[in-house]
């Protein structure tokens, strides 16, 4: 067991009034946030001084006084929108710092009340938030009935509520939480993913690519259609709107479910996973292929991958964007420069004469790479794909030990 801190989503159903609090208080945190990011490039433009959270605090203090509205709210949520405000300036300078680009992070903008996410965040002190089975308490709302799909379990930290662009409220509840890890297992695994099928393992498994957006491309078409052909400030405006939002969200929680599903099994199944390093903000830029890459989702793949390892013991190494993965043979090691073109799914080793299935290829040559990579690290010591130490344990120092001779294979 061990303890971290995980978060919970659920569909809230508030009441009319807790409706308009909810829309309330995120206007109002929005405005804090505009207000006080205008007047910290108003100061920096004319004095040449800049202002820190706990002088703004001090200034919100002031202005709830002069704005009677203000009060209305959950207090916390303002106070939140004054830290957001505060950690972006702090991601772009160190940004800017780091890259010294003018690409990245970018300077904080000013939140839009049309925007396509709404959110303020609350946190707990003295019991004012509590969850039962499906009631949560959350300030000032008081208790807010919700469409149970999980158990909540875990000590309280934060709740964040949401207005979805479909009209919904979504409540993430942040708890401190006790996770029981897979057992061991002495299995370790490369992948190598795609668009044709999503990824192919070294062990040959072949996991179909569902391609959610092009299966619900038809009905995402009408829906713009018809919002295209509303009058604008109509009902029938945002009525098509609504709609157009909910099929682009069920096309989201297909694709979530899918992958969440998938990743998880792969934690549960291997002890390291090996995977390429892709630069998918660089293959986008193929106008060809930027449509099925995005319907993927590999990013958020791989970041699934990377904190349930986290929370499992388990090891995911990432390889190198330029290493030839496809291109060598996994069984001589012979580098062949035509298979460069991606039309070219299988060929044979001119070094062996030994056949190869392409993405099965590349899926051994990434296995072997990454168990190289982790092996050379030194154990218990190893680097997982997020920098930072982890301690593999015995079995996994058993299965680089295995991997060392095929390494030499290769």
């Amino acid at each position: 067991m061990s303890s971290i801190q995980k978060a919970f989503k659920v569909t809230l159903i508030p009441t009319h009034n807790q409706e308009v609090l909810i829309n309330k208080t995120i206007g109002c945190a929005r405005y804090v946030y505009n207000r006080f990011l205008a007047l910290r490039q108003e100061l920096y433009t004319t004095e040449q001084k800049t202002l820190n959270y706990n002088a703004c605090s001090q200034k919100l203090t002031i202005l709830k006084k002069e704005i009677e509205w203000l009060k209305e709210v959950d207090k916390f949520a303002l106070q939140n929108s004054l830290k957001n405000l505060e950690t972006a300036y702090k991601n772009f300078f160190a940004d800017l710092k780091k890259s010294k680009s003018k690409k990245g992070v970018g300077f904080p903008k000013f939140k839009k009340k049309y925007g396509c996410k709404q959110s303020y965040k609350t946190n707990l002190t003295n019991g004012n938030i509590q969850v039962t089975e499906n009631k949560c308490k959350l300030p000032k709302l008081g208790w807010v009935r919700f469409h149970k799909s999980q158990d909540i379990t875990g000590k309280l930290v934060n709740v964040t509520i949401t207005r979805t662009s479909s009209g919904k409220y979504v409540a993430s509840i942040l708890c401190e939480t006790e996770i029981e890890k897979h057992p061991q297992v002495s299995q370790n695994i490369g992948i190598d993913l795609g668009i044709k099928s999503y990824l192919v393992t070294s062990n040959g498994e072949v996991v179909e690519n569902p391609k959610y957006y092009r299966v619900q491309k038809r009905k995402l078409r009408k829906a713009h259609k018809k919002l295209s052909r509303s009058v604008k400030g109509s009902t029938n405006r945002v009525k098509a709107k609504i709609k157009l939002a909910r099929a682009c969200v069920r096309i989201t929680n297909l694709r979530d479910d899918f992958l969440h599903k998938l990743s998880t099994r792969l934690i549960k199944e291997n002890s390291i996973i090996c995977i390429e390093d892709l630069r998918v903000a660089n293959m986008v830029k193929n106008h060809k292929l930027a449509l099925s890459i995005s319907d993927a989702s590999w990013s958020k793949f791989v970041t699934m991958l990377e904190y349930k390892a986290l929370w499992h013991d388990r090891l995911v190494q990432k390889v190198g964007t330029f290493y030839p993965s496809s291109q060598t043979c996994n069984h001589c090691g012979f580098i062949n420069p035509l298979v460069k073109d991606l039309k070219l799914r299988e060929w044979s080793c001119p070094g062996c004469s030994g056949y190869n299935l392409r993405d099965n290829n590349a899926a051994l040559n990434i296995l072997g790479e990454g168990v190289r990579l982790i092996a050379a690290v030194g154990i218990p010591e190893a680097l997982n794909a997020c920098g930072e130490l982890v301690s593999p344990g015995a079995i996994q120092a058993e299965i680089i030990e295995a991997g060392i001779t095929r390494l030499q294979v290769v």
